[in-house]
């Protein structure tokens, strides 16, 4: 029986970096085994924010990779300021009031580039992919995003073929926090929920990468959604050689509106009282980092307790997850982040170290720590909870029994989540 044909639609993939990448990147690795032939289609000359060299290794040698020509306006935005083009199109926006270039910048990006900056390649690659869908005889597709505008071109082509459309949302659209800083106007916003109305109606199936979004998407569309989160890999067999120090490991980036404070607070209210705890304290930051996090880092008197480790390779990041003594996971404290599972949290399982976790109430990370035993999670209220579980990580420390007894996360690996997907893909 002959594997069915599935074409991948992504943005995100080598020599790109960041998380955006490995879900589909390990999707594809395994779909093989469960009846699931993967042709991924990729932009070519893409402008990627971060860049890992190393994942072009990665990619299966048997999957056939199809690259299409993309033009992209932050490429001609960096023409007036690269810095800033860098660091918008990561994400990294300071909460601080914005120069006049970052203004504009911003306004450009939101109203007329919707839903995305990569909206550009809608129409060329929908009129080659309706020609390369029926040569090649595939007929499901799947589409992830961000960047959204790539469910637009499953939207064109489920208009034009029969063809069955599978969207993937690693995040939420119109809910995602960082709308907020697009200085949209009323009539971009109202165009934003019309064309996620229009996908998420449309498509065939959806898949999001958490229950929060899936009760999100549910108020919008009757199509069937399905959960399945991000995940981890067990191929990492490098040793463990767990740092000396007191480490306090935070690995990806570390954005403006994500930062901590309340988390430095404590912390240095630890380092202030308690000697031992300041001799052992080593914050570790890999990954980008923004100057407002500095600044407070600074403010907190933690400066000469923190590294700031920079971006890494992936398999780097993997090594010093290991050697943590605890594991920093944040995210903003906003009713918008509750459904976001940053998909670092799962190789976090995979490190088997035990994890300190800040985000807002009623966050769906609460409930995968909980029932991995794996860390403990607090919401931003909990201050004093959070000063009792690092004393207490601290004392275990000391005494070299800090340890963590994992459960059941395997149902977290890629190979296992890929086995789910290959259900919905096959039907």
């Amino acid at each position: 029986m002959r594997a069915k044909r599935v074409l991948i639609i992504c943005y995100y993939w080598p020599p790109a970096g960041g998380p955006g990448v490995q879900r589909w990147l390990k999707f594809v690795t395994y779909l093989g085994e469960f009846g699931v032939e993967p042709i991924v289609f990729v932009p070519d000359n893409a402008h990627y924010p971060l860049k890992d060299e190393a994942l072009q290794a990665e990619i299966p040698k048997n999957i056939k990779v199809v690259r299409f020509p993309i033009k992209e306006p932050y490429r001609f935005a960096k023409w007036f300021s690269k810095k800033k083009t860098k660091t918008i199109s990561s994400g990294i926006i300071s909460e601080k009031e914005p120069s006049f270039l970052e203004r504009a910048m911003l306004f450009i990006r939101g109203n007329l580039f919707i839903p995305d900056a990569r909206v550009g390649w809608v129409k060329p690659a929908s009129r080659f992919l309706q020609k390369y869908l029926v040569d090649h005889e595939i007929d499901t597709i799947v589409t992830t995003g961000p960047p959204h505008s790539l469910h637009l071109i499953g939207l064109r082509l489920r208009k034009a073929l029969e063809v069955r459309w599978v969207a993937d949302f690693r995040d939420p659209w119109t809910t995602i926090h960082y709308h907020k800083s697009l200085r949209l106007t009323e009539s971009s916003v109202k165009k934003h929920k019309a064309l996620e109305k229009e996908v998420l109606t449309q498509a065939d199936a959806i898949v999001v990468t958490s229950p929060g979004t899936k009760v999100e998407f549910s108020e919008i569309t009757q199509t069937p959604i399905t959960v399945i989160t991000n995940g981890f890999e067990n191929t990492s067999s490098a040793p463990r050689i767990l740092d000396e120090r007191f480490s306090l490991v935070h690995i990806g980036s570390l954005l403006t509106n994500r930062n901590p404070t309340l988390l430095w607070k404590v912390i240095s209210e630890l380092v202030q009282d308690h000697p031992d705890f300041a001799n052992q304290c080593h914050i570790k930051l890999v990954g980008a980092v923004s100057k407002d996090v500095i600044s407070s880092l600074d403010a907190f008197g933690l400066a000469k307790y923190t590294e700031e480790g920079g971006y890494v390779t992936h398999e780097e990041a993997l090594q010093l997850q290991k050697n943590a003594q605890v594991l920093l996971l944040v995210e903003m404290n906003r009713p918008e982040t509750k459904a976001i599972i940053p998909g670092k949290l799962f190789e976090y399982l995979s490190a088997g170290r035990p994890i300190l976790a800040l985000g807002p109430e009623g966050s769906d990370i609460k409930a995968i720590i909980e029932e991995t035993n794996t860390g403990q999670f607090f919401s931003y209220s909990e201050e004093r909870q959070i000063k009792d579980q690092l004393w207490n990580y601290f004392q275990k420390y000391l005494n070299q029994k800090l340890e963590v007894d994992s459960l059941n996360i395997e149902k977290y690996s890629r190979r296992e989540l890929t086995k789910d997907l290959a259900e919905l893909l096959i039907g």
